[in-house]
């Protein structure tokens, strides 16, 4: 029998991409090891820092996020392209990965990003990896784009969501897909005939913005970033929701013409999209949607590989053929 490439395709997610690293923990213990990794968005930075040997990192780094953290990363910015600069995400992701060429790595990896003002799809196969991470990370309205070759770039999720055909394109003849937004918008339905109007008891708050206070500023920031503790979603609920559901839609379309051979969906219910201080619940279960599976996968890879035909093989019949 002969080895068949595997590959997995990370979904996007935004913070329920933490549970890409429990399943990839749950496949490399049962000893099924990609040899081909593309990433979306979260899917990309989790993608890759496993590429690059840095697993334990970033799951480190997750475990130790607390919603104080989180928005400590965030370093607003009013006059740009996006909301936040994502300078402190980026030197952290230099502090671990550094001038790491996506070349170098060990399994192969391809992060896929958004061209602004095309629409193309772009994959990001060579170069440096921390760049192409933060490329396919960058959420429209939210972190600047990144400039790669003279091409403005942001998050790949707008064209391909959970990237099989990246897989597939690469060589990988069995591909594994993570997809974490299977219970988030998949029952979307048309609700007929709903009556416009204000809702009772609806309270409109009047916030002025505070002067020569700062840190009174910060916490109106914050709250309309992540929305009160009741009422109205804040900014960053309604960008992922919208978001979500287009990617959503995208997905099921690019699923449903190049399928994958095996879809791990985690069970990730009651967990939103900036949820990042949950990492260790979100690992949790990656790690047993992956544990679920994994015997099903290893009886098809095995089944696959006694049907591949063997690389040496076919290698001769190419002579033989090119001698007649």
């Amino acid at each position: 029998m002969t080895k068949v490439k595997i590959g997995l395709a990370l979904g996007c997610g935004a913070a329920r991409g933490w549970a890409h690293i429990g399943v990839i923990r749950g496949l490399l213990e049962a000893g099924i090891v990609p040899d081909i990794v593309a990433g979306t968005s979260i899917g990309a930075v989790v993608g890759g820092c496993y590429a690059a040997g840095h697993l334990d990192e970033v799951e480190e780094f997750a475990r130790s996020l607390t919603r104080r953290r989180v928005f400590g990363y965030l370093d607003f910015n009013m006059s740009g392209s996006g909301l936040i600069t994502g300078q402190r995400l980026r030197d952290r992701l230099i502090n671990h990965l550094g001038d790491t060429t996506i070349e170098s790595l060990n399994p192969q990896f391809t992060a896929v990003a958004t061209e602004i003002g095309t629409g193309h799809e772009i994959w990001l196969s060579r170069g440096r990896l921390v760049d192409a991470i933060r490329a396919s990370y960058a959420l429209p309205g939210i972190f600047k784009p990144v400039n790669i070759g003279g091409r403005w770039l942001f998050d790949g999720a707008l064209v391909n969501p959970v990237p099989v055909s990246v897989c597939r394109a690469m060589g990988a003849r069995y591909v594994i897909a993570v997809n974490l937004n299977a219970d988030m918008c998949g029952r979307g339905t048309v609700v007929p005939f709903l009556e416009a109007g204000a809702q009772d008891g609806l309270v409109v708050e009047a916030n002025g913005v505070p002067k020569k206070n700062g840190r009174a500023a910060m916490k109106l920031l914050r709250r309309q970033f992540f929305g009160p503790d009741e009422g109205a979603p804040g900014i960053s609920t309604v960008v992922m929701d919208a978001f979500n559901i287009v990617q959503d839609r995208i997905a099921r379309s690019r699923l449903a013409g190049d399928p994958p051979d095996f879809m791990i969906s985690p069970r990730l219910a009651g967990i939103g999209p900036f949820d990042f201080h949950r990492a260790a619940e979100l690992i949790e279960r990656g790690l047993a949607a992956a544990q679920r599976e994994v015997e099903d996968i290893a009886r098809e890879i095995e089944v696959r590989r006694m049907f591949e035909p063997r690389v040496e093989e076919t290698e001769a019949e190419a002579a033989v053929v090119a001698r007649e």
